[in-house]
């Protein structure tokens, strides 16, 4: 599995991935069932509010190899700030109809 994460632009001060990184690394959260090798394409923000630019991400992350786009917690769950995107719906939807139903999304990461 290749992945591209997208994760929240207002989150960058507060987060830098790890707990991301870790889930990846050690098959739990979003990861644990997981059984195949997992490459991480990249790891991008979202572009900032109200998440227009991770539509362009998405699309770089899989023209560079990505099979799977995954939203960062930060996204759905709001971690670690404790306020889920306003946007994250739309963002998803959007996302999912730019890459196609070839790609696989996952809305989080731990």
């Amino acid at each position: 599995m290749k992945i591209g994460i997208i994760r929240c632009m207002q989150t960058e001060d507060y987060c830098p991935g790890s707990t991301c990184f870790k889930m990846v690394r050690e098959r739990d959260g979003a990861f644990t069932d997981i059984a195949e090798d997992i490459d991480i394409i990249g790891f991008i923000n979202c572009g900032g509010c109200p998440g227009k630019g991770a539509v362009l991400r998405a699309r770089e992350l899989v023209k560079r190899g990505a099979n799977t786009i995954v939203f960062a917690s930060c996204i759905q769950r709001g971690t670690p700030i404790g306020y889920p995107c306003p946007f994250a719906k739309k963002m998803r939807e959007i996302v999912k109809e730019e890459v196609g139903e070839g790609i696989c999304i996952i809305d989080y990461t731990h």
